[in-house]
Parts: C-alpha cells; sequence; structure tokens
C-alpha cells in the first residue's frame, strides 16, 4: 500500500501542471499520485495521460465530466489507495526537501503505536512580483515533533489551518462522510473544516512544504474574481455554519477552533460584500447573518459580536470605510490576495 496519496485538480491547466507534477514524482514509489482532469478542454487529458502511461506505478489519470474543484477532490478521494491523502492544486508545487521529510515523517507514524490522523506542515504564499514571500507557519500555536490532540492546540485570532497545511489520514476521510459541493469555488474550506471532529491526533512537522502560487488574473483568490463570485463564497459560508450548527462536538477544544475558522470565513464574505460597494451586496452581507441567525441563535452571536464581527459590522459608510482600511492593512501584513 502506498504511504501518501495526491490528488491535483486540473481544469484547463495545461500551462502549468507539469511543473507540479514534476515536484510530486519526486516522492517516488512511496506516493499515488492521481491527476483528475476536471472536463478541461485543452491539453490537460493528453498530459495526464502521458505521465500516467511513463510512470505506471506512480501516477493514475482520472477523467471525468467538469464537476468543479470540489468534485475533482470528491474523485481524489474516492480513488486513493495510500495511507494519507493531500491535495496539490495543480498551479503550485511542493519543496524537494521538505517532501522528503514528511515522507519519511509519515513512515515512522505508520510504524509507530499511535494512529495519526492529521498531519500539518507550513505553505509559502509566492505571490507574484513579491519582494518577500510569506510563511504561514504553526511553531507557535502547535507542539512540534510530537503527537498531540486538540487540547494542545493554541491558534492566535486570524491563524487557521488551511487545505496547503493539511495531510488527512485516507480512512478518517471516507468515515466522515464528507462530499465536497459541485461546480463551486472556495471549497478547500470545507476541506480543512468538516473532518475535523473526527481528528484525534495530530503531528506537526515544522517544514515549508506546499508552494501556494497567487498572481494569475483568473485565479479564483484573485480579490475582483471573489467579488464576482461572491455568491459561491456565500454558499460556503452558509454550508460551513450548517455544519458547525449539525456537530456533536465531543472536544470543547475543537469547538472552539471551529468557531474561530468559521468567524473568519465569515469576515472575509463580509469584506468582499464591502468592497463590491453596491446596495444588492450590502444586502447579501444582512442576508448571510440573518441565515446563520435563522439556523442558530448561539453561533450567530458568537460571529456577531466577536471582534471580527464587531468590525464587520460598524454602522454607516465611515465604519465600512475603517473596516476596509483594517482589511487592507492585514493583507499587507499577511501577503494574502
Amino acid at each position: 500500500m502506498k504511504l501518501l496519496s495526491i490528488a491535483i485538480p486540473c481544469y484547463n491547466s495545461e500551462a502549468y501542471m507539469e511543473k507540479c507534477i514534476e515536484s510530486l514524482l519526486k516522492g517516488g514509489e512511496d506516493v499515488e499520485i492521481l491527476v483528475v482532469n476536471d472536463g478541461s478542454s485543452d491539453r490537460t487529458a493528453e498530459i495526464a495521460d502521458a505521465y500516467a502511461e511513463k510512470y505506471p506505478t506512480i501516477i493514475k489519470a482520472v477523467h471525468q465530466e467538469n464537476g468543479g474543484h470540489g468534485e475533482a477532490v470528491n474523485a481524489g478521494i474516492r480513488n486513493a489507495t495510500g495511507l494519507y491523502f493531500k491535495v496539490v492544486d495543480s498551479d503550485d508545487w511542493v519543496n524537494e526537501e521538505a517532501y522528503a521529510k514528511i515522507l519519511h515523517t509519515l513512515g515512522e507514524l505508520v510504524r509507530g503505536p499511535e494512529t495519526v490522523d492529521m498531519l500539518i506542515s507550513n505553505f509559502v504564499y509566492e505571490k507574484q512580483g513579491a519582494a518577500r514571500k510569506k510563511v504561514m507557519q504553526y511553531r507557535h500555536c502547535l507542539p512540534v515533533n510530537e503527537i498531540f490532540g486538540w487540547d494542545s492546540v493554541h491558534m492566535s485570532k486570524g491563524k487557521y489551518l488551511l487545505m496547503h497545511s493539511i495531510i488527512y489520514r485516507t480512512k478518517l476521510l471516507h468515515e466522515c462522510g464528507m462530499e465536497l459541493p459541485k461546480h463551486t469555488f472556495y471549497v478547500d474550506n470545507i476541506f480543512a473544516f468538516e473532518p475535523l471532529p473526527f481528528v484525534k491526533k495530530m503531528y506537526y512537522l515544522d517544514v515549508n512544504f506546499y508552494r501556494y502560487f497567487i498572481g494569475r488574473d483568473d485565479q479564483s483568490v484573485n480579490e475582483k474574481v471573489m467579488i464576482k463570485r461572491i455568491d459561491q463564497q456565500i454558499r460556503v459560508n452558509k454550508l460551513m455554519a450548517d455544519i458547525f450548527h449539525n456537530c456533536q462536538f465531543d472536544n470543547k477544544h475543537v469547538k472552539k477552533y471551529m468557531l474561530s475558522y468559521l468567524d473568519i470565513i465569515t469576515t472575509v464574505s463580509s469584506i468582499m460584500l464591502v468592497r463590491a460597494g453596491t446596495q444588492e451586496a450590502l444586502d447579501k452581507k444582512k442576508e448571510l447573518l440573518d441565515y446563520i441567525r435563522e439556523q442558530d441563535l448561539w453561533l450567530y452571536h458568537k460571529l456577531r459580536y466577536s471582534i471580527l464581527g464587531r468590525a464587520a459590522n460598524l454602522p454607516g459608510r465611515g465604519g465600512r470605510k475603517m473596516f476596509v482600511a483594517a482589511y487592507k492593512i492585514c493583507q499587507k501584513f499577511y501577503g494574502f490576495n
């Protein structure tokens, strides 16, 4: 059995997918690379098949009708045979030295006495044209090089685990029953959220493994694109609120972390709606909070009256300007978008 299955969701990715695949091939026979062609109209399918033919024991090409990023991840999970599972987007890549350490650590954990559900590592914002690269690391939030539970997680405000940080145990993903929605952007937030109550044991390896490319004009995290697709961001936000509401938490620490994550996602929705600058967008902002209030009054109060929630709902045009100004400062500091 392979140690690690890696799914690469690809849609019209001919221009950059080879760089991604080549970086992952360095894992050799310990890995299974699932290149998921999500109904592409360019040479993506041809490239995937060529790699699968050249590396038949490592690479598998999976072809499907277009279902969006979430359905491509779903296909990866369905086809994964490795003990652990990771998603690497087709315009991203991994660091070779960190990759070797990841695989070595996974091997040691598999041979150890405890079952680790999630391995966490750092990622780097590879922002096009940026003078410095922002590293998302967790050394002050998580124990390093040891197995730990949720009671040892101490995330500061604004710090959270993204898909790029996470490797899950494959069987856990099957057990939790997560099914990402089709034809929806921003579902990586659900991927990094819904399985968490099933995660009992974690391990943090302080290496800069994942390289997250930012800079394409058509990229889903581009601010102008996010505003254009704001209905999809809102849909994901509502789904995450539903997941939280329906979860039977048996650990207060994972509940606290997931609440903080949902607070951030709701703030992102709010800032994009404010940035849109239309009355329709402001109405959608109110409707989002109304939806959460109707579903779960306790959750609504936690989100609406948190520090971020209060900032997102400062009254009047002046309040919205202050909110946007604060966002721009964070944008510069954290290096996103």
